[in-house]
Parts: C-alpha cells; structure tokens; sequence
C-alpha cells in the first residue's frame, strides 16, 4: 500500500489524529520516498566523482614525505628561526632518523621530495644515511658537516624546515611559476624554470580557437538541421552523429594519413595547381586544430540544434511581415533566443579542448603541448603525483570560473 496513503489515514483506534499532523507526515513519508529514490544516485555520484575529486585537492598540497621519514628532525626544527644553523639537537635528531631509515623507502620518498626544492639534497641524504651511525663521542654537528660541508650550509636546513608540514603550497605554487625563497616568501620562479605559465596560457588560447571555429561552423549546420523537414533532419542528424561511432585514436590516425606530406590531400593540392610542393600540414598546429575542430564539432551542433528547435519559425516571419530586412529579422529576432546554446556549446568545447592529450601528442610538435600532457608525464612517468594533481586543480579551477562566467551571462535566465 502507498506510504503516502497510509500515513493520511486515521488510526483504527483511539482518537482522532488532526489533519495537520496527517498532513506533515504525509509530507515527510514523500520526501523520504524521494530521497530513497535517488539515494543510487547520489551514491554513484559520490564515488565516482566527488571523493575522486576531494582526493585529487588533496594531492596537490599533500606532503607526507619528510614530516613521516625524518619525525625527530621535524619536531628538533620546531620553532627554529631559520636565519642560522640550528644547534646540536637538531643535527643529532637528524642522525638518529638517518640511522633508523637507512635503505628503507620512506627515506628514499623523502629524498625525492626534498631534491625537487634543492638540486643534490638527495644524493645528500642517501649519502649521509649510508655512513650512520655516527662516530661516538663526536657532536653530531661536527661529524654530519664532516661528512658532507652541505650540512653547514642555512639552505639545506631551511629546506627541511619548510617540509614539516604534511601540508604545502609548494606544487600549486610550482604549477603557476612560483617559488618560496630562503626567507619563506612567494617569489617568481627562476627563468629557466617558468614553463607552466606558457603552458597554461597556450591551452587555455587553444581551446580558444578550437571553441571559435567550432562555433562558426557548428551554427549553421544546426540551424540547417533546425530548419529542414523531419526526414532531412534525421538524415543529417546521422551524419553529425557518425564521428561518435568511431574512436578518437581511429580518426587522429586517420587525420595523420589525410595530412602528411604525401597524403591524399597534398597529393590533390599538388595535381590541380594549387601548391607547387607539399605543404607541412600534420606534426604542428595546423593538424592539431584540424583534427580537435573536426572531432568537438558535434558537441557544438547538438546543443545549438535542440535551442534552434524551440524558436518558433512565426516570430521571424512577423519580423519580415512588420518590414524588417532578413538580415536585421536573424540578427535581433533569432540570434539572441539562440545565445543559451551558443554559450552551452562553447563552454562544452572550451572545457573539453582544455583536456585534450591523445591529439595535440600525436598531431602536434612539442610546441603545441597542452598541459594535459604535463598531468600525463608526471604521472605515468616521473611518478610526481602532487605535480599532476597540481595542474589537474588549476585547470578544474578555470573550469569552474568558465562556468559561473556561463551561468551570469548566458544562462536561460540571462538572455529572455
């Protein structure tokens, strides 16, 4: 029997409920109802995408490193001033976490983390670990500088001492081209070293492009498809729809054989007189571009195929019956009621351009790499996690941005 039902239904016995009571429990039977309607869902969506998501902003400030391999030393530097060496307690700290982890991997992982900041801190580390323990009744001070005059230096020791933490900045800063001096403050990374900006605006100007022109040849074919009797549409649909019925790598290869130097469309250029000799079209930013409009072009057409659908064809046939020329009757009669699947198209496109990897790596030369390809490299290669998960906010971080920029200024509610 229905929840609802039953819980408007007065007791069998006794005295009467009130209607109002009835009422809140037939309200509260109803919500439940729909709540265990979608509990699957809200499940699913959890796992899949919001702990993954929470993990991935975890990752890029996480620094367990140091603070779990070398703990006495951590706790010895608490508090240090950092504008001299630490006294004797630290250094022996240092020795005892040294002597305890020798050849083990927690002091490897620590060793790796430390030399991102300094060049040679892990070869420092290993080495001084290799020779624990210490000569006995020799300061340790003494005995770790003998071993190596980079333990009496202020940087090595100012290094570990912003690596107490099991949270850091460093990877996020890292990933937009800054660093933390000797002092602890945010500077400009050096020059040699400041790749991730360029990276980030060459995405972000690429899927620009991409987003353009998938714009500028996505509207009219969706409004051919808009205008056109149900069987034409349907036909047309089919083909708009066909790309998606074939893999991304298929056709980046297929894109590979069409632009080559002595590929099919060379080939043609070359016999009818246009080019006198082939022209470079793939391993640069024309095939790249090519080949990402061609595969995102649908997922502009759709969406501003099912907003072209709901215009109304009357209101621009008013506008011509009233005296208004063609042109002027597209511009300020239809184009405007088509601005929300102009703005859901690009943002779609633009998003999805941001994440691009397989078809700037195989189309592309090293000057078109996107910053999906740096998620890539520090993942499956050098194994930096905190890197990947860096970029990989930076550019959920503009993803965001772009859409709240979508709901304020083309949402439904924006353009009526």
């Amino acid at each position: 029997m229905n929840t609802v039902e039953d819980a408007m239904k007065p007791p069998a016995g006794g005295r009467e409920v009130p209607l109002k009571v009835r009422l809140r429990r037939a309200e509260r039977a109803r919500t439940l109802g729909y709540l265990a309607l979608i509990a699957p869902l809200a499940i699913f969506v959890l796992l899949i995408f919001v702990w993954p998501l929470i993990s991935l902003l975890q990752r890029s400030v996480d620094n367990p490193e140091v603070s779990a391999a070398l703990p006495r030393t951590v706790a010895a530097l608490h508090g240090w001033s950092g504008h001299e060496l630490p006294g004797e307690p630290a250094f022996a700290a240092l020795a005892a976490d040294l002597e305890a982890l020798k050849g083990t991997s927690e002091l490897a992982s620590a060793a790796k983390r430390v030399n991102m900041e300094l060049i040679g801190f892990r070869s420092l580390l290993l080495g001084a670990a290799r020779e624990m323990p210490l000569a006995a009744g020799k300061p340790a001070k003494d005995a770790m500088i003998e071993l190596d005059e980079r333990w009496g230096e202020l940087a090595t020791w100012q290094v570990l001492a912003r690596n107490r933490a099991s949270v850091t900045p460093y990877y996020l800063l890292t990933a937009l081209d800054f660093a933390i001096d000797d002092t602890g403050a945010v500077i400009n990374a050096p020059a040699e070293r400041t790749i991730y900006r360029a990276i980030l605006v060459r995405t972000l100007w690429m899927s620009v492009i991409v987003t353009f022109w998938c714009l500028l040849l996505g509207f009219p074919v969706a409004y051919l498809l808009a205008t056109q009797p149900p069987k034409v549409a349907n036909l047309l649909m089919i083909l708009v729809l066909l790309p998606f019925w074939t893999s991304v790598l298929v056709r980046v290869a297929a894109w590979i054989v069409l632009l080559q130097n002595e590929g099919p469309l060379n080939t043609a250029m070359v016999r009818l007189g246009l080019i006198d000799a082939p022209v470079q079209l793939v391993f640069n930013w024309i095939g790249v571009y090519i080949a990402m409009v061609h595969i995102l072009l649908p997922f502009t057409v759709l969406p501003l195929y099912s907003v072209m659908k709901g215009i109304s064809p009357t209101l621009m046939r008013a506008a011509l019956s009233l005296g208004c020329p063609p042109f002027a009757s597209f511009w300020k009669v239809y184009f405007p009621q088509t601005l929300p699947g102009i703005g859901a198209g690009g943002l779609l496109v633009f998003i999805l351009s941001m994440g691009y990897y397989i078809t700037p790596a195989l189309l592309g030369s090293p000057k078109e790499q996107m910053a999906s390809y740096f998620v890539a490299f520090y993942t499956n290669e050098t194994i930096n996690w905190g890197m990947a998960a860096a970029l990989s906010t930076i550019l959920l971080v503009a993803t965001l941005a772009l859409y709240v920029i979508y709901a304020r200024y083309f949402g439904p509610a924006k353009v009526r």
